[in-house]
């Protein structure tokens, strides 16, 4: 199975090619460790964000303004992007990268802290997409978190839903959101077999 994963991630990342702002983002959110969103599956938070029209949107872990720039290209040319990250260091750089991708500093909103500790501090059912790629031991918690900011019709992400876990904390926390999304009958899910598997579920509209 991880074979055909890595196979379709290839093939996902060469149907989406990165621009030097992006390559370079990536390449200094490798070098500070950060993990960032693979090509494909930044490409499909595009889409999701452009499709529902996002002017608000939390993304959980900056991965150094990789995930932020293929989120605000997807985004209402007004919107704004909110941006969680425990490393005050990758917010920094997330910033220089967003000015290099041509994105003024009103487009965004940086927050420095623990998600569970910020989540809590931003407005109920005032979001369009939320977007998670941080602690996976923490993904039920953030789905919670996510359905309280989401307004109907809006979406929620979870990154590396296929990837392997070494830390059993992290692979029970990525199998109990995946069943929590199954379970919930007012979600629409979805499992897009792009990067290391990108996890999407839509709030119902009413």
């Amino acid at each position: 199975m991880e074979a055909a994963i890595n196979e379709v991630r290839t093939y996902g990342d060469w149907l989406s090619p990165e621009d030097e702002p992006l390559r370079e983002a990536r390449r200094v959110g490798e070098e500070y460790s950060a993990d960032p969103v693979g090509p494909g599956g930044g490409a499909a938070l595009r889409l999701v964000a452009s499709l529902i029209n996002a002017r608000t949107v939390v993304e959980i872990g900056s991965g150094c303004g990789v995930s932020g720039i293929w989120l605000l290209r997807g985004m209402h040319p007004q919107g704004v992007l909110t941006s969680v990250d425990v490393e005050p260091e990758n917010q920094r750089l997330a910033k220089m990268a967003y000015a290099d991708a041509g994105f003024a500093a009103g487009r965004t909103r940086m927050i420095s802290g623990r998600a569970l500790d910020v989540l809590p501090r931003l407005t109920d059912a005032a979001y369009d997409l939320v977007f998670c790629d941080a602690v996976r031991r923490e993904y039920p918690d953030y789905l919670s978190a996510a359905l309280r900011l989401l307004r109907p019709g809006g979406v929620v992400a979870f990154d590396d839903a296929l990837r392997p876990c070494s830390d059993p904390a992290d692979a029970h926390g990525v199998d109990t959101v995946v069943r929590l999304i199954a379970d919930d009958e007012t979600l629409i899910p979805l499992l897009l077999p792009v990067g290391d598997g990108l996890l999407i579920a839509q709030k119902l509209r009413g």
